[in-house]
């Protein structure tokens, strides 16, 4: 057993080998929370203001993502699609799931906010000469936004945690590292303690940039986020 009482042990092998994993961590979270954001704003749009067959497509692809636990969606992109000849690496089929299920939970934050927005705004645009998609892009969707923020956030910092699910598709990001560093080391609660610091850091980093971005983004009249 190979416990840390050796400051080599630590410093030579443990730290190396997380911040290893936590490198893997952000190349997992961070494309899939933007484009996860993005992908929300867009089905969140077209669910409130597509036609009815968009409305009806998109309204089922949330129900999906959001009705299936994300191990199994993980599953299916990695080791079924491949029988249908879409083949995906593990890095590959990680962000993919992370991002279609984010966009999904995404979207109702989106959606909410978009249905909050006054329809005499609407009007007004339209009297103005506005076109109806002309109002939604510059005058709905940047108030709406401002109002899904805080919901966005915190599936941002879901997202975070749910990252270790990459493991399980062979990709080693943090989780990855952290339980074969412990099972060659057989030091399991301190490796498991450190690698839950790492993601209460990464968490906590996150949940401070939101907060920053959330009283910068904040509307006049609509409160002021403390």
């Amino acid at each position: 057993m190979l416990g840390f009482t050796d400051p080599s042990v630590l410093w030579d092998r443990v730290l190396p080998a997380l911040n290893q994993g936590l490198g893997m961590t952000v190349l997992l979270v961070v494309p899939s929370a933007i484009l996860g954001f993005f992908g929300g704003i867009v089905v969140g749009a077209l669910r409130v203001y597509g036609p009815a067959w968009c409305q009806r497509i998109t309204n089922i692809y949330v129900a999906v993502f959001r009705g299936v636990p994300l191990l199994l969606q993980l599953y299916f992109i990695y080791f079924a699609l491949p029988k249908w000849g879409i083949y995906f690496s593990a890095y590959q089929a990680a962000i993919t799931g992370f991002i279609l299920c984010s966009a999904a939970y995404h979207s109702e934050y989106v959606r909410g906010a978009l249905l909050s927005i006054r329809q005499g705004q609407t009007k007004a645009a339209q009297a103005l000469g506005f076109t109806q998609w002309q109002t939604v892009r510059s005058i709905i969707v940047p108030q709406a936004l401002r109002l899904a923020l805080p919901g966005c956030g915190n599936e941002v910092i879901y997202l975070v945690k749910y990252s270790s699910l990459a493991y399980t598709l062979t990709f080693i990001e943090l989780t990855g590292q952290a339980k074969e560093l412990a099972a060659r080391t057989f030091s399991y609660i301190e490796i498991y303690l450190a690698a839950g610091l790492y993601y209460l850091v990464l968490t906590t980093l996150a949940a401070w940039i939101l907060r920053r971005l959330e009283r910068k983004l904040a509307i006049p009249g609509f409160g002021h986020p403390h």
